[in-house]
Formats: C-alpha cells, sequence, structure tokens
C-alpha cells in the first residue's frame, strides 16, 4: 500500500494506495491522510513543512492535505525525469504503444474509482465526473495511434539526395493542471506527452490531487518505466520552479487568465514551449426558427453542468427577434434542476469548488442587479438541508445584460446564464466577435444558410451548429483563440497539434551516390596499411 511506505529511500512499487478506502458519499473522513508525491514510479511521503488542505465542496470536511513540495524534492522528479529520458526516448514507437494500450485498459477499469474521488473533492455530480474521465481516456486511446501520427515524410529533392522528416522528442515536459478537470486535464497531456517519447512532471491542482495519483498508480501498472512520469505538488512556488527549471523544455497549462498569462510570458522568457488555456465567454445565439426543445435542454446541460465550472460553458444567450419570448420557459426548467451533493441520487449539479468561488460568482450576481440587469432566476442563498455547510449557488439566469457590465466583462465560472436580446443574427455575431475571449460560440437555427453565416463570421475558435459544448474530440484539436489561449492560440491541446507541440521537427538531407559503389565486390583478404 503507498500508505504504509517505510520511506523515501525505498518507495513503494505497489499499484494499490490508500486512495481505494474514498468513500462514495459525503460523509466525514474519519481518518486523514496526505497525499504523496509520485517519484522515478514510487509514491513517497513528503518532508514538507506546508500542507494545503482539500475539502469536499459539498461539506467543506477535510479530505486530504497536499504537501508543497520541498525544493529538495522537485529536483528529484527533475533528476528522476532525466535519467528516464534516454531510456524512453530509445523505446520503438511500437514498444511505448503497447504501454499505451494497457494504460488505455486500466483507466477504463478505474473508471468509477476516478470518478469518485473527482466528486469527493472538487463536488461534480457522479455522472459529470465520469465524463470527465471519459473525455480524457479518448485522448489517451487516440494517442495509440502514435505509429502514424509521428510518421515522417522524404523526398528525393535532386540526384542521389533525399531529405526526410522525423519527430523527435523535446526532452523533459511539465503540465499545470486545474481544478475544474482533475482527470480529464492530466489526460490531455499524459499519453501525447510520453508517445512522443518525452518525460514528463506533472503538478495537479492542489485542490483535487487524487485524480491524478491514481492515474500515476495506473501508469506504473501499465509498464511506464521509472522517471517516465513524476508528479509534484504545491501553489505558486512549485509554478515557478517548473517555469525556471532549464531541464524542462516545454510547460502545458489550464487555468485562468492571470496565471496563465504569468506562465506564458515567463516561461517564453527562458526559451521554453509554452501552450496555455485560459479564460473563456462562450456566447449561444438563439434563432426563432430553431428546435426550441432542442435549445432549452441544450442551454440547461451546457450552462448548469459542472456548476458552470468549464472553461466551454455556455455563459451569454444572445436572443435573437422573438426568442426572447422563450426566456421563462427556459427560467422554470431551470427551477427544476435538482442542486445536491454529487453522490445523492438524481443530482442535476453540485457545489462550486470553494467558499472563495461562491463569494466571488455571488458579487458577481450582485453587481448585474445593481448595474440595472434583471434576474429572473436568483439562485444565491440556497443550500440542500442534507449538507447546509456546502459552497452551494443554485442555477441563476440574469436578462437585460448589456456588454459594458461587470458580469459579461468577466469570466463567471459558476452556474449562471447571462441573457441579452437582438433583432438581427449580424447584430449577434457583433456582439461575440467584440469579446475578448474566444473558446467557443453557438448557434441554434435549422437554417443552414444562417448557420454557414454564422461560421463565416464568427471568430471563436471553436463553433457549434445545434451543439451547445463544441469540444473536438481527440482526431482533431481544442482550438480556442484570442485571450482563451496564450499565444493567440499558436499551440493547442492533443491531437496534431498536440504531437507537434511536444516533439521537434528535425530534417535530414543524405546523399549516398551511385559512384561510390564498388565495380566490382572485393573478394581478396582486406589488409591493413
Amino acid at each position: 500500500m503507498a500508505s504504509n511506505i517505510s520511506g523515501k529511500t525505498v518507495p513503494t512499487k505497489s499499484t494499490s494506495s490508500a486512495l481505494k478506502t474514498y468513500q462514495a458519499s459525503h460523509e466525514r473522513i474519519a481518518q486523514i491522510k496526505d497525499t504523496l508525491l509520485f517519484i522515478d514510479n514510487g509514491f513517497v511521503p513528503s518532508d514538507a513543512s506546508e500542507f494545503i488542505e482539500v475539502h469536499d465542496p459539498a461539506t467543506n470536511n477535510l479530505v486530504t492535505r497536499v504537501p508543497c513540495s520541498t525544493d529538495a524534492e522537485m529536483r528529484a522528479c527533475v533528476e528522476s525525469a532525466v535519467r528516464a529520458l534516454p531510456i524512453w526516448r530509445a523505446k520503438s514507437v511500437m514498444a511505448k504503444q503497447q504501454i499505451m494500450f494497457k494504460f488505455v485498459a486500466l483507466i477504463r477499469e478505474n473508471m468509477d474509482r476516478l470518478a469518485t474521488v473527482i466528486t469527493l473533492e472538487g463536488g461534480k455530480t457522479v455522472t459529470d465526473s465520469r465524463g470527465d474521465v471519459l473525455r480524457g481516456l479518448q485522448v489517451a486511446e487516440a494517442a495509440c495511434s502514435a505509429p502514424e501520427l509521428l510518421k515522417g515524410e522524404v523526398l528525393e529533392v535532386a540526384k542521389d539526395m533525399e531529405t526526410r522528416t522525423y519527430r523527435v522528442p523535446l526532452g523533459v515536459v511539465a503540465a499545470i493542471c486545474p481544478f475544474n478537470f482533475p482527470s480529464m486535464i492530466p489526460l490531455w497531456t499524459i499519453p501525447i506527452a510520453t508517445i512522443t517519447g518525452n518525460t514528463l512532471i506533472l503538478k495537479p491542482s492542489e485542490r483535487v490531487p487524487s485524480a491524478a495519483m491514481i492515474l500515476a498508480e495506473l501508469s506504473l501498472a501499465a509498464g511506464f518505466p521509472d522517471g517516465v512520469i513524476n508528479i509534484i505538488h504545491g501553489a505558486r512556488k512549485t509554478v515557478n520552479f517548473i517555469l525556471h527549471e532549464p531541464a524542462i523544455k516545454a510547460i502545458s497549462f489550464v487555468g485562468s487568465n492571470q496565471a496563465g498569462e504569468y506562465v506564458y510570458t515567463t516561461g517564453s522568457a527562458n526559451g521554453k514551449r509554452v501552450m496555455a488555456n485560459l479564460g473563456a465567454k462562450n456566447h449561444a445565439v438563439v434563432l426563432p426558427d430553431c428546435n426550441k426543445d432542442h435549445f432549452v435542454n441544450s442551454v440547461l446541460g451546457a450552462a448548469f453542468g459542472a456548476s458552470g465550472q468549464r472553461c466551454m460553458a455556455l455563459s451569454t444567450l444572445i436572443l435573437v427577434g422573438k426568442t426572447k419570448e422563450w426566456l421563462p420557459e427556459l427560467v422554470e426548467c431551470a427551477k427544476r434542476l435538482r442542486v445536491d451533493g454529487g453522490f445523492e441520487p438524481g443530482a442535476d449539479l453540485g457545489p462550486v469548488i470553494s467558499p472563495q468561488s461562491k463569494e466571488r460568482i455571488e458579487s458577481l450576481i450582485d453587481s448585474a442587479k445593481h448595474e440595472g440587469a434583471n434576474i429572473l432566476l436568483d439562485g444565491r442563498g440556497y443550500a440542500p438541508s442534507k449538507y447546509p455547510g456546502g459552497n452551494w449557488v443554485a442555477p441563476t439566469i440574469i436578462d437585460n445584460v448589456t456588454p459594458s457590465m461587470r458580469c459579461y466583462r468577466e469570466e463567471i465560472f459558476g452556474p449562471v446564464l447571462i441573457c441579452m436580446s437582438r433583432e438581427t443574427l449580424d447584430e449577434a455575431i457583433d456582439i461575440v466577435n467584440k469579446n475578448e475571449y474566444g473558446n467557443g460560440a453557438v448557434i441554434f437555427t435549422q437554417s443552414g444558410s444562417a448557420a454557414e453565416t454564422f461560421r463565416h463570421g464568427i471568430e471563436a475558435g471553436q463553433v457549434g451548429i445545434n451543439v451547445p459544448l463544441p469540444v473536438p474530440l481527440p482526431m482533431f484539436s481544442f482550438t480556442g483563440n484570442k485571450k482563451s489561449v496564450a499565444g493567440g492560440g499558436a499551440s493547442t491541446f492533443y491531437g496534431r497539434p498536440g504531437i507537434n507541440f511536444f516533439s521537434q521537427l528535425q530534417t535530414v538531407t543524405s546523399r549516398w551516390s551511385r559512384e561510390d559503389i564498388p565495380a566490382r565486390q572485393e573478394m581478396s583478404m582486406p589488409t591493413l596499411t
């Protein structure tokens, strides 16, 4: 058991861990165990003097404590990754693929276990937590096609001369992950970074560490060699270590604009590749000819699922023409959504991640009221009777919002849908394009010409046509742009662009002259002269 290891000098090689003891309920945990590090394929207790408490968002009961990794522990992770690099890089792509096949199978076998810790630490409903795991698993499945994705090109460029291209590893890379997708975002990085031959240092969110630790356990069972995957913990100090460590060649990041822009500028200044997904303000444009029932059901899930804590959450509704008349029906449907603990049967959405997040969301709702918006459905002050101490915000719908209002300008990241009305599609497109974010935009319509007008005119990187959450499957890539992706969207997660980010293109030009072929085979004994 990882919880019974004797010390850092003899790290456990067991594929079991104390995480199996996590109950699928919101009851108080009697014996709190600190989260471990994962170094050199071993679960290691930290020598840290500073720990960050992780609480169940439904109750605010303590779940675990996350160590702020010491300098020595972070150095040990880097040294482990550096040692593993030549061994892992030398393995054939077919050998890596076989390990990835096993990793995929183990994730699928442990989906319920992963979903349990996601719900306990992150507050999602169990169904939504399974979706978190599944969308990450799909990236790992796609990474199994590496023999195709890593193929180079060859061209005979002149007589007796050819140029070939190869995809080669960068070296040691790192991933800094957010709280809202404890399994999916690590799985956006682990498969792609490793199948391309790199070794990886992962920093999970200090709010939701346990899913990443289970993934580490599964990577060990799948056969990843020592040091290919390492996990450190912490907050700003750990991030700064990653940004300034010379051995780390590339960083992936998902999180807020403030943190992400710092990661991008600092990492880039230190000569690292940086891929950073940031904030969002995703719009849905609704035309009168759309299927109203489909629109209502789609918006409820996209706006309020995961309590709105998704970078692709549908947070802004632009009602064109008479569709404004549909708002009362949307409000009534939102009232029927069940807000409860994630383990409770029938829960549609759970709590938000922390008391601080709840306070910020409620302040944005309050600002809308003071700036003249109309709160049609107010989710403040709600708490289920069974869990009165949780971080609860029920679905909230705000109408008569203008682009100058704070609730529109800032990412709310909560179960809040803001609404505005326009008379034409062109006016709606203009609003969307003037927003500084560019993750996603959606249109609901049955008109092919309207859909094509929207697609052609919209600037968002991911467009949905009657699809409320247009997040591409992993054969494509996550293509947000503008301020939603640092660097203007030049580097994007998974798919072929993800492969390109985590590998270096190498060209080799060779000349093998036909004139160098011996005229006849020499059969006599060679002599040294």
